[in-house]
């Protein structure tokens, strides 16, 4: 296969637009990830994460006008990995860059996962999550984001996770009037900031631009906290720390691979919408792994296809890898040049960018009316929200999937045995139209002694305990005729319950048929051993008048 999917050089000036415009987005929004991520001193490594990500992602990746880098949802993971490790013994008043080559170990170990996801093709799998779940994910995620940010917004310095950091807000509330000021400025300027300005300077680039030299002229370097002093040059090579806390670190890489895989191939799907193309989910799992595996031996915070960018790409013209990895250059050389600026940018104008970008993930669409859709997809979609908050965000998601599931295999097995149809020809006024005559003739000179059950439909795993029931509510007959020719797939589970109820009729000296038209069906009740399978209902129906 080529080396870059998608990729050609007939789009050349569009990529560059393109990469150059999501670039300028990026810019602001890496500094803040980083910063939420790792806490003071972080912003830098989000930076390193969008150079380093963007470039593989885009390289290797699958989805050809893809933006990757630092995301809501990873940099909330980075946090919750920083905390669980805090649990177990490591100090929490360490630097981002003390603590630095355990958290960075993770996201190698994530980036492997990611790539062996891609090799054992679990790409269309991880885009079969319900949407409900997705929803109250993503809508968690939204809300930790804005609570972290409650801290910085008003000068407070907390670390840990969202009742934690609140709990410090409380104990320690003596808010900084000028980072409250700042964070006002920056809110206003990201909200209100008139479309026509914004299509053209971006609104939280706006924000750096305009309140970072007020709080310098306003404030001076000491009255807020800042984001401090940036490496100069380019991210240099350093291995991760893989000691003691191995378990913890395996089990982050793990949540970091999961949550990315989504966040990236959720992306892909959007990206297809708006570009008219189609992505290659297992490639850019894999694009995404490497990315991410190489960020973590350069001190990168993990990154994943980033909506708004990839948006803003394709908008500005970009159409292939090639703008991805324009984005990235840009970076590059505005992390080599710009580093004394971005030193000067308060905490409180990066918590004011992350609050609106908080407010934006969360599903407010689906959040408002899905109690008028379904009260049980509003309950999956609340219960996740809640566990992704306060609980764990791994365990949300798979309690959810297993919870909507669940409920998704209820509603389909209703479905399945709603189709089921037993005439009892005691009652010839019941029978259904769609019998011939003849067949209706059969059954009428048999009465009591024929009992024609029909199923319809796919029948899965959960119809089977359906079947089972029904059939023990029927006994006086002398011969059973099992009537699947609707059915155009049968599960293992719904194959035993066949079976079962051919034996029993068996068992008690009852004549069982199986009319079946479908030979991939047929060649599987016949694995289980099913015997007298003849091709159609009348057939069935003519057999068991000969022996009557």
């Amino acid at each position: 296969m080529a080396l870059i999917h998608g990729f050609h050089l007939r789009n050349i000036r569009g990529d560059v637009l393109g990469g150059l415009t999501a670039a300028v987005v990026a810019l602001p929004l890496a500094l803040a990830f980083g910063n939420a991520a790792l806490g003071p001193g972080g912003a830098i490594y989000g930076l390193y994460g969008a150079v380093v990500v963007g470039f593989l992602a885009a390289l290797f990746g699958g989805t050809p006008a893809q933006v990757s880098g630092p995301t809501g949802p990873m940099s909330v993971t980075v946090a919750g990995v920083v905390a669980s490790l805090a649990a177990v013994g490591v100090p929490r008043d360490l630097s981002a860059e003390q603590i630095l080559p355990l958290v960075m170990a993770a996201v190698v170990i994530g980036g492997l996962f990611q790539i062996l996801f891609g090799f054992l093709k679990l790409g269309k799998y991880i885009t079969l999550v319900p949407y409900s779940v997705v929803s109250g994910f993503m809508s968690g995620i939204g809300v930790i984001i804005i609570a972290l940010q409650v801290g910085p917004l008003l000068g407070i310095s907390t670390r840990g996770g969202v009742i934690e950091s609140l709990k410090t807000v409380a104990s320690n509330f003596e808010p900084n009037g000028a980072a409250i000021g700042v964070a006002i400025m920056t809110l206003g300027i990201v909200f209100l900031t008139p479309r026509k300005i914004s299509q053209w300077v971006p609104s939280p680039l706006l924000a750096l631009l305009i309140v970072t030299p007020i709080s310098i002229f306003l404030f001076g370097d000491t009255a807020i906290d800042r984001i401090g002093e940036i490496p100069r040059g380019v991210p240099s090579l350093s291995v991760p720390s893989f000691n003691q806390y191995l378990p913890i670190i395996i089990k982050a890489g793990l949540v970091l691979a999961v949550l990315g895989a989504i966040d990236s191939l959720l992306t892909s799907l959007v990206a297809d919408n708006i570009s008219q193309t189609r992505h290659n989910s297992d490639r850019e799992l894999i694009g995404q792994g490497i990315g991410n595996a190489v960020a973590g031996l350069f001190s990168g915070l993990p990154g994943a296809g980033a909506t708004m960018r990839t948006v803003i790409n394709v908008k500005s013209g970009g159409a292939t890898p090639l703008s991805g990895m324009v984005h990235s250059i840009v970076l590059l050389i505005v992390l080599v040049g710009a580093g004394p600026l971005a030193e000067k940018i308060p905490t409180a104008l990066l918590a004011g960018i992350l609050i609106k970008v908080g407010l934006d993930i969360i599903d407010w669409g689906f959040l408002l009316r899905a109690h008028r859709l379904s009260i049980k997809t509003a309950i999956v979609m609340f219960g996740v929200l809640l566990m992704t908050v306060f609980w764990d965000l791994i365990w949300a998601v798979l309690v959810g999937v297993f919870i909507a599931n669940m409920l998704t295999i209820d509603s389909i097995t209703q479905t399945q045995l709603e189709g089921m149809e037993a005439d009892n020809p005691i009652d010839v006024s019941n029978l259904d139209t769609s019998l011939s005559s003849e067949e209706q003739d059969i059954l009428n000179q048999h009465t009591g002694e024929i009992m024609l059950f029909r199923l319809k439909g796919p029948l899965s795993f959960g119809a089977a305990k359906g079947i089972t029931e029904r059939m023990m509510l029927i006994r006086n007959y002398k011969v059973l005729i099992l009537d699947i020719t609707e059915v155009p797939r049968l599960g293992v589970t719904a194959s035993l319950a066949i079976e079962e109820m051919v034996k029993e009729a068996e068992t008690n000296a009852r004549k069982a048929y199986v009319a079946c038209s479908n030979s991939i069906v047929k060649d599987r009740l016949i694995k289980f051993g099913v015997k007298d399978i003849v091709n159609s209902r009348l057939e069935a129906l003519q057999a068991a008048k000969s022996i009557l």
